[in-house]
């Protein structure tokens, strides 16, 4: 397949088939499309607007690319910025600047509100009800759902539901068993609720659209899951670059295609 035929498929994944076609970077034409730089922190999600823009989130970083992993945009922001979302023009991002995965009263957590143009902070918004630290959200229906952390020997998780002025709706309880630090990735497509989880091997569960839980395999979406047109998905990955002695220097990231499987979660598009 030759490289202008490949850029109009990963475009029309984008929903952007009506621009131009752009020339593609050596990685973009192996189905994956990196982050450009290198960051001290790794990576807690991604997004998209649905125009060609991925947004990532680097714990203490917030980036805007294009489609081909440049950089438009970078501002720092408070640790622990983990999972975020894309709606009408801002971008949402779970954070916690307490303690995570600990019993009620040592997260403080909140979500940030950015420009998604200009990554400018528009607005806070505090959650106590997200008790073991707020991980990662998404919006779906004029809902939004926070997922975080979870003490060791619970043995289900918790999807707290907001309003779009961030009153709390509901907690749901996701019959997951225990899943290492909770959830820390979250996406929703096509009737089916997608989480990502830490492990060994890492962990990706499924529920259905009123949070019954319907799947879980070896399947690492753990530092970034967002849809993308045709039923497929962007999955994150972060690699860490080592200095003698096995110490994490810096972090980088790329973008995979993937598509639903019912056997292993998800696979990872070929070119």
């Amino acid at each position: 397949m030759n490289i202008r035929c490949l850029t109009f498929m990963i475009l029309a994944a984008f929903g952007l088939n009506l621009l131009p076609a752009a020339e593609l970077s050596p990685s973009s034409a192996q189905n994956a499309t990196p982050c450009e730089g290198a960051y001290p922190r790794h990576l807690q999600g991604i997004c998209t607007d649905g125009k060609g823009s991925i947004f990532w989130c680097w714990t203490d970083e917030l980036v805007k690319t294009d489609h081909n992993g440049h950089v438009l945009k970078k501002v720092a922001v408070a640790s622990h910025h983990g999972d975020l979302c894309y709606h009408d023009s801002r971008v949402y991002v779970a954070t916690n600047l307490g303690k995570f995965n600990q019993p009620a009263g040592a997260a403080d957590s909140w979500v940030y509100v950015y420009d998604a143009a200009t990554l400018a902070e528009l607005a806070k918004h505090r959650l106590p009800d997200v008790v073991h630290g707020a991980g990662g959200m998404e919006y779906h229906d004029g809902k939004f759902i926070v997922i975080g952390g979870l003490p060791p020997g619970v043995n289900e998780n918790y999807l707290y539901e907001y309003d779009k002025s961030f009153r709390l709706q509901k907690r749901h309880v996701l019959a997951s068993g225990y899943t290492l630090l909770g959830i820390q990735t979250v996406a929703y497509a096509d009737g089916a609720w997608w989480f990502g989880c830490y492990g060994k091997p890492a962990e990706l569960l499924r529920a259905d659209e009123n949070f019954q839980f319907t799947g879980k395999w070896d399947f690492n979406a753990s530092v970034g899951i967002a849809p993308i047109s045709g039923g497929r998905f962007l999955i994150a990955q972060n690699t860490a670059i080592k200095v003698d002695g096995g110490k994490t220097k810096a972090n980088q990231a790329r973008v995979v295609i993937a598509r639903p499987d019912e056997k292993t979660g998800m696979v990872v598009e070929k070119p």
